[in-house]
């Protein structure tokens, strides 16, 4: 048996061991009744929300439904999302009810990097779908950032349901990348603007993370234009504005983890920090020698490590588009996952493409029709997309 043969037939097991305890109950538990569902029909379609196992989730069917799905995962949320009966869904869907296809949507039973949870809920959703709305005829997952990644983890553990899936802006890759880096990069910041956040192993529940705190730190690095430089050289970003609103955001996602995660899984002891300054490596020898280093705790560590570590096993076709610059998510992050792709034998399995835009998640709505056009064509036709500039 080959090893990428016995990834597969390893799949089920994981699929359901994902979650420990009441997840794996949840998942299967999949084909329970929702919860005080309300369903409205209307000249456009049909629309249900309700729960699922106390989790909120949201069907759209458009009226001349093909009979196939997208499964939507959303990004991170700070908040907890819910779903209105009267609401439209947002401009990014509407380009798959345009091309008649339903959309599965779960909120999600918590926030913050819900992996643990959105994956299990998610699949229960797909399968109360087919349940409720009979069996579609194409499956595709779908997802933008953090759902982006949900789309790569869908596809390498339970990709049998799925036709494709297309990864818009996605925080593809492990976790420990994206993650770790945030970490090391607040430590730069702590130490250019020591005590105005705080303590990195003490992140306060809730942090508040805020246009208000935003606008402080922008301040802060109005104030210290050399340390606001050498911020935005560490952090290949643009402006001051995008600084103090990734500081910010780095510090909210630093405390959800560790507290998901029971500990600090963070290391930085083995990052060397480098530009600085781009003409010079004197800043980058001092900040090196005088940051703080953190040592992750083993158990905290784990937890990071199992949500999520890629293995690279892509059973059906995923495009991935990006913007060139993306202030929160960067492209890089594709890249590193294509090496693990390609080192589990699937690289036939992805594609990556982008668009010159700047800002996460900034596509257009035609932008990622068309996308979603080329991934339909890849499926049914063979015609894999050519990687580069989405046309």
């Amino acid at each position: 048996m080959t090893i990428f043969s016995h990834h597969r037939a390893a799949a089920a097991a994981v699929l359901l061991s994902f979650l420990p305890g009441p997840s794996a109950a949840r998942l299967a538990a999949a084909t329970d009744k929702p919860q005080a569902p309300h369903v409205v029909h209307s000249p456009t379609g049909t629309t249900e929300v309700g729960l699922l196992n106390g989790t909120p989730y949201r069907i759209d069917v458009p009226e001349g439904w093909n009979h196939s799905l997208v499964i939507f995962y959303h990004g991170y949320a700070e908040h907890p999302t819910s779903f209105n009966i009267a609401d439209r869904v947002i401009d990014q869907q509407q380009v798959f009810l345009d091309r008649h296809f339903a959309i599965a949507q779960s909120a999600y039973s918590q926030t913050g990097w819900a992996l643990q949870q959105a994956f299990p809920e998610t699949e229960t959703l797909r399968r109360y779908f087919a349940k409720a709305y009979d069996a579609p005829q194409d499956t595709y997952a779908v997802g933008l950032s953090m759902g982006g990644l949900l789309v790569s983890i869908t596809l390498e553990l339970n990709p049998k349901p799925y036709l494709g899936g297309l990864d818009v802006c996605g925080s593809v890759g492990p976790t420990s990348e994206s993650f770790e880096r945030r970490f090391a990069l607040r430590a730069a910041f702590d130490h250019y603007f020591p005590d105005m956040l705080p303590p990195l192993l003490a992140t306060p529940p809730f942090f508040d993370d805020s246009p208000a705190q935003q606008d402080k730190l922008l301040a802060a690095l109005h104030a210290n234009p050399p340390a606001a430089a050498a911020l935005r050289g560490l952090m290949a970003l643009h402006t001051d504005a995008d600084v103090a609103h990734d500081i910010s955001y780095f510090t909210y996602v630093v405390g959800d983890m560790q507290r998901r995660s029971g500990g600090n899984p963070f290391d930085n002891r083995n990052f060397v920090y480098t530009g600085a300054n781009p003409s010079s490596s004197a800043a980058d020898y001092e900040l090196n020698d005088k940051v703080r280093r953190y040592a992750a705790s083993p158990q905290a560590r784990a937890y990071l490590t199992r949500y999520y570590t890629p293995s690279g096993h892509l059973g059906r076709p995923m495009l991935a588009v990006h913007t060139v610059y993306d202030p929160i998510v960067p492209v890089w992050s594709v890249a590193l996952y294509n090496h693990i792709v390609e080192s589990a034998g699937a690289a036939q399995n992805l594609v990556q493409q982008y668009v010159d835009r700047d800002g996460h998640c900034n596509l257009t709505n035609q932008q990622i029709g068309s996308a979603f056009d080329e991934l339909q064509r890849w499926t049914h036709n063979g015609l894999r997309p050519t990687p580069g500039l989405l046309k």
